[in-house]
């Protein structure tokens, strides 16, 4: 096996520099730890931004991508399969939605869900033609498409790629008031993250969720949450919603839906939101094939089964805990739901990304985002003893760096 270095350079040769990521190269997984060319194992507190959530390399949904593999791939949706009726069944009766529209990405079920609710907005709500408005939260991420950046409110998002598309609505995220006031008559929808994962695990005050309900209840607007990042056990719910005692009118799934196996996503809606597609109006080659809807029933089934989404919960009040427990000027906050922690840092840290190198160093893999947070994230799967061995190694890290 080569050593990094040649893989490293081999990246830098011949790939564009739209990523910067920390110079390890990871050859296998297995569960909660990586392994790089040179066989250095290292615990993976980023589980691919939660789509690993069923711990790399699962024997059952490998299982399930190897048998589907050699008995049929893709068939476009131009014919049936027997994968994708079953997968739907399946999805609604676990998330009580009604109906799905399957995709790959989740920049791709965010575009779709962004369709649906204008033609909702058109031929249900009566808005008058193009005039559909969407209302997002500052600090948002849904993807990288020219749609979703230009609703951004991230400089690196936006810069150099105008002209954006009209008609979103930026408002702050957490306060329900400056939804109610940024409603009008051309509201079509409502998108926002039950948590805002790339912002640094940012958490809207207790009710949030709750109050947004109501109000886009009282005004006919589509409450969609993405919950890409949130969904599928994150937080130490199934749904982040219910943590709140919520239902959207669509729930945006990825990620996880294939258990980092095969890009799989989902728009999970009413009846009444996806009903308004008729047939060529949208769709895509790959979603809906039959080896990612076996993969992602699979994926699904482990999930509930194993008991994940409970461990979510427990795992991840332990991790809070003991980090919470370290004592150091550097940092500013602990912050997190279930397996989904930020932990930031103050101005003076010098950026989080030099504690995440350091952190290499010790065998923990984790990523920076908005230059002063560290987020942990690990597999669901992860048990109090390797909580334990990573709060060991974290310790040191703050205890020893200076401002």
């Amino acid at each position: 096996m080569r050593d990094s270095r040649y893989f490293i350079d081999l990246e830098q040769q011949f790939g564009a520099f739209n990523y910067k990521p920390l110079d390890v190269v990871l050859h296998r997984g297995q569960g909660i730890w990586v392994w790089d060319v040179e066989g250095h194992r290292y615990l993976d507190c980023l589980a691919a931004y939660s789509a690993v959530n069923q711990g790399h390399c699962h024997p059952k949904i490998l299982k399930t991508l190897i048998d589907q593999a050699q008995t049929l791939c893709l068939t476009s949706r131009a014919f049936r399969n027997d994968q994708l009726g079953p997968f739907y069944q399946e999805v609604c009766a676990l998330t009580r939605s009604h109906r799905v529209l399957p995709m790959n990405s989740g920049a791709e079920a965010v575009e779709t869900v962004i369709k649906s609710v204008r033609k909702w907005g058109y031929e249900v709500k009566g808005i008058p033609r193009d005039r559909a408005e969407v209302i997002v939260c500052a600090g948002n991420f849904h993807g990288r498409t020219l749609a979703i950046v230009g609703f951004s409110t991230d400089p690196k998002s936006r810069a150099g790629f105008g002209p954006f598309a009209p008609g979103f609505t930026v408002i702050p995220f957490g306060d329900a008031a400056a939804l109610e006031r940024a409603i009008t008559p051309h509201t079509v929808a409502f998108l926002v993250e039950p948590i805002q994962g790339e912002a640094g695990v940012i958490i809207p005050p207790r009710g949030y969720l709750q109050e947004v309900r109501r109000i886009c209840t009282a005004h006919n607007v589509v409450l969609i949450l993405d919950e890409i990042q949130t969904g599928l056990g994150r937080t130490g719910r199934l749904l982040a919603e219910e943590h709140e005692g919520i239902e959207a009118d669509i729930t945006l799934v990825g990620k996880a839906l294939s258990g980092g196996f095969y890009p799989v996503s989902a728009v999970l809606s009413t009846s009444e939101v996806l009903g308004v597609l008729r047939p060529g109006e949208h769709g895509s080659t790959f979603g809906g094939n039959p080896l990612a809807c076996a993969v992602a029933r699979t994926a699904l089934r482990v999930l509930v089964e194993e008991g994940m989404i409970e461990n979510s919960e427990k795992m991840g009040e332990f991790f809070l805990a003991g980090l919470r427990a370290i004592r150091s000027p550097l940092i500013k906050e602990v912050r997190g739901r279930g397996l989904m922690i930020g932990l930031e840092l103050q101005p003076e840290a010098g950026g989080a990304r030099r504690f995440c190198q350091a952190l290499k160093e010790r065998g923990i893999l984790c990523k920076d985002t908005h230059e002063h947070t560290i987020r942990f994230s690990p597999p669901l799967v992860i048990q109090r003893p390797d909580i334990e061995w990573a709060l060991d190694r974290i310790l040191p890290v703050f205890a020893s760096a200076g401002p």
